[in-house]
């Protein structure tokens, strides 16, 4: 994790505070569950819970107890140990590192899949509200980022709410994948704890058993988990370029917010620089970069192994860090985007009407010329605007070879501009719904 892109909420669960907090949990509810079953004393499960809750756990302590170990689970329990005391000694029994580590794991990830989702929440309200301000601010359409057909501005807002509101639900799938726990033993078959155990922790944390954990729960969980954190990071990879596009000096349709005192270079003064959503560009390209791994951890020996656990440590924390970060930047994008829709008439205007050529090749065929004759008709007549800056209506009305299919007063008529923006009713309502 980099401060530099690290909000603190999502740093929090990455803790070894915090990691510690949910280990002790993990053990005190286990005692618990196995107090209820006669396994533990109650007395001791009592103390447990008691003493547990009130420390304060001493990290540089454990890591100096794990240099000696060189286990990190060990060093913990002979902490906890220290500041239990003699009831201690009933702790972690019939449980198995793992049982520890990927429950904790999967803790984590529900709690930044959490306020993942609540960063999505905050873009799509700032994509809904802008989409409806632009509903019917009219911009051209690219095509190859050449122009094609009208649309609005409100229309390319509204395609990219959509696609979030796609990446919510996926979010909320992948929070529902790595919501499980496993408290089976060594190998997974609850040969020294009861199944009841697990039961008990998975309720307690919000989690569910684990069907069948081997030693581990099973990683193509975590790999659904960061796979959908790259698909997130790449639909904001898609907006973010959208905008630096439009801000660029010959399109400027629109803008970052520049903010009073900003300098946008170190040699030119007059620089407005799409900064935010290059950062944001590389930040996705990073959160995709840790899906790789999540992938090549599926793949463990046997019952288990730990090559998955030191990726693990990196890209748990610095993928949802990462995207934390990002989401919430974009939303601020978003919200604070300066428009220009006199820019964007202005080069809707550019190429003297030829975003009209696809209805006038429509009129044609239906006035009886070939698909093939209408084409060669419509594009000798946009190539005179394309080269020498004519005005397509103006030379259609001047060939003889299209006004004797389709006359003059008719042409003009498929230059109106609303007649690309008919069904836009229809497209919010498809995304926003009827209201």
């Amino acid at each position: 994790m980099i401060p530099r892109y690290t909000r603190p909420e999502m740093a929090s669960i990455w803790t070894p505070e915090t990691r510690f907090r949910i280990w002790f949990e993990i053990e005190a509810h286990a005692a618990t569950a196995m107090a209820e079953i006669g396994i533990v004393p109650k007395d001791a499960a009592r103390v447990i819970w008691e003493k547990g809750s009130e420390a304060v756990f001493d990290t540089q302590r454990i890591d100096e107890i794990e240099a000696v170990t060189k286990h990190d689970v060990i060093a913990f329990l002979t902490h906890l140990a220290e500041l239990v005391g003699p009831e201690a000694r009933f702790v972690h029994q019939g449980m198995t590192s793992s049982d520890v580590l990927d429950t904790c794991l999967n803790v984590q990830l529900v709690r930044a899949a959490d306020l993942l989702i609540a960063d999505v929440d905050r873009l799509l309200a700032a994509l809904k509200a802008r989409a409806l301000e632009h509903k019917n601010t009219v911009t051209i359409g690219r095509s190859h980022g050449i122009h094609a057909e009208p649309t609005t501005f409100g229309v390319k807002l509204a395609f990219a709410y959509a696609e979030f509101a796609r990446n919510r639900e996926r979010l909320v799938a992948a929070r529902r994948e790595v919501a499980t726990c496993a408290i089976s033993g060594a190998v997974g078959t609850f040969a020294n704890i009861d199944p009841s155990v697990e039961v008990y922790v998975a309720e307690k944390l919000g989690l569910e058993p684990e069907p069948v954990s081997t030693q581990v729960i099973p990683r193509d969980r975590h790999a659904m988990f960061f796979a959908t954190l790259a698909v997130v990071a790449s639909s904001m990879e898609r907006l973010a370029t959208e905008i630096r596009h439009l801000q660029r000096t010959e399109v400027l349709e629109a803008e970052e917010f520049f903010s009073a005192g900003q300098k946008g270079s170190s040699a030119m003064p007059h620089k407005r620089n799409p900064v935010l959503t290059e950062n944001i560009t590389g930040l996705a390209r990073m959160v995709r970069a840790y899906a790789l791994p999540a992938m090549e951890n599926v793949a463990l020996w046997h019952e288990r192994d730990i090559s998955h656990s030191s990726a693990e440590r990196m890209i748990g924390p610095d993928a949802t860090v990462t995207l934390d970060f990002a989401l919430n930047r974009l939303a601020g994008v978003i919200e604070k985007l300066v428009v220009y829709p006199e820019n964007m008439q202005k080069n809707l205007d550019k190429l003297g009407g030829l975003h009209n050529s696809q209805r006038v090749l429509l009129a044609l065929t239906q006035a009886g010329a070939s698909r093939e004759e209408s084409y060669a008709l419509v594009q000798r007549n946009a190539m005179k605007t394309w080269e020498h800056g004519a005005d397509f209506l103006a030379e259609l009305k001047a060939d003889a070879d299209v006004t004797a299919k389709v006359p003059a007063a008719e042409l003009e008529a498929l230059f109106d501009l609303g007649y690309h923006l008919k069904h836009v009713d229809t497209i919010f309502a498809r995304v926003f719904g009827e209201a």
